[in-house]
């Protein structure tokens, strides 16, 4: 491993994945930090309160569809179709000017994360904009198909259901049109991202950012997924390859927001179904809970881990089975946290997170845990 020296630890006794030099880096130079055993959770559990029968637990636990879900929703406990980064969205979103794009912008398309009560994801890829297919392209037969889009856009329709359709397609299409428009007239990055998808999609993000004052946005938040952590599996061999691109993809985007100087006004962080067994099933590991999130930037409390770092001896007081640990903190702290960040007041974060109140008093001086500067 590639030791760290976290703050306020024991030196030596911490590392990361040997390809994840980046990371280490990062974490040394104090734009990184740790949240240890973090999870889903509806109040504070015990192992005796776990096996008891009685005591709430988050809906489908070991299930990657549910704890996908509540991760992004902040509802463990329902199965909601509102996430809290739309939420955070329906609140704030006053502060852009721009009415016809979302400022959730989603690479990976549709997610609950990013989706609020009046917000919805606008969704691009790493080339930018999501139009029509062929429009304004120079072949003869993209032009032709550019005017049928054209003259389609431009009728009347007295079918309500054929009228709505068509309003939802022109302002989907002019709303790309106006994307593309602001992106292309910035200018290349000179950071060098890897060719990696996770890489390029970071590359426009930080592209996106660079237009903002083009697009009218003072708040923006971002989703883009890196699937492929079920390690059942060749476990030491896919999580190796995959740290690097993570561990690089994190790196360069770091390195493009001191280029574009929003070093200290951009948080990147991870959230992660569950983490995995403690134990090997032979080849890989299984579905675990609690488990480390990494949070990133100029805002950042670095070179930390934040939270209580469990004991990794099987069957300590956490271990439920198979090394399957209990979370110490809360998904709705860490979460919480970056809501306030964000600028949201605490007075509503508790309607983003309704289960916070079980673990943190929003009337506190302190914040959830202290990983950011606010």
């Amino acid at each position: 491993m590639l030791p760290i020296n976290p703050i306020g630890m024991t030196a030596g006794s911490f590392g990361v994945h040997p390809n994840m030099p980046e990371v280490q880096q990062l974490f040394q130079n104090g734009r990184l930090a740790f949240v240890s055993n973090v999870g889903t959770l509806v109040e504070p559990t015990t192992k005796n309160q776990y096996f008891s029968g009685s005591h709430p637990l988050p809906l489908g636990l070991y299930s990657h569809s549910d704890q996908m879900q509540h991760w992004q929703t902040g509802r463990p406990q329902e199965r909601s179709s509102i996430g809290w980064g739309g939420r955070i969205a329906d609140l704030v979103n006053d502060m852009n000017s721009n009415e016809s794009i979302s400022m959730n912008i989603s690479l990976t398309g549709t997610n609950l994360y990013q989706r609020g009560n009046e917000t919805v994801e606008y969704s691009i890829n790493q080339n930018g904009g999501v139009g029509l297919a062929g429009y304004g392209e120079e072949w003869i037969v993209e032009q032709l198909r550019s005017q049928a889009i054209d003259n389609m856009l431009d009728q009347s329709y007295s079918d309500i259901y054929k009228k709505t359709y068509m309003n939802t397609v022109k302002s989907s299409h002019e709303a790309s049109l106006e994307f593309q428009a602001a992106i292309e007239g910035v200018p290349p990055l000179q950071t060098q991202f890897a060719t990696t998808d996770l890489s390029q999609q970071l590359r426009m993000i930080a592209t996106t950012m660079a237009a903002r004052d083009t697009l009218g946005f003072q708040r923006q938040i971002f989703f883009v997924a890196y699937d492929g952590w079920d390690h059942h599996d060749e476990l030491l061999n896919i999580h190796s390859e995959m740290s690097g691109t993570l561990s690089r993809a994190l790196a360069d985007f770091d390195a493009s927001m001191t280029e574009l100087g929003l070093q200290d006004s951009v948080t990147t962080f991870t959230i992660s179904d569950f983490a995995r067994t403690l134990t090997s099933n032979g080849n890989g590991t299984d579905h675990g809970w609690g488990g480390n999130a990494m949070v990133m930037g100029g805002a950042v409390n670095g070179q930390h881990i934040y939270g209580e770092y469990p004991s990794l001896a099987l069957g300590n007081p956490l271990d439920v089975w198979d090394g399957v640990l209990i979370p110490t903190t809360s998904a709705d702290e860490y979460m919480a946290e970056l809501a306030l960040w964000f600028g949201v007041s605490p007075s509503d974060v508790d309607m983003i997170l309704p289960n916070l109140v079980n673990f943190y008093d929003t009337s506190s001086p302190d914040l959830p845990l202290g990983f950011l500067n606010i």
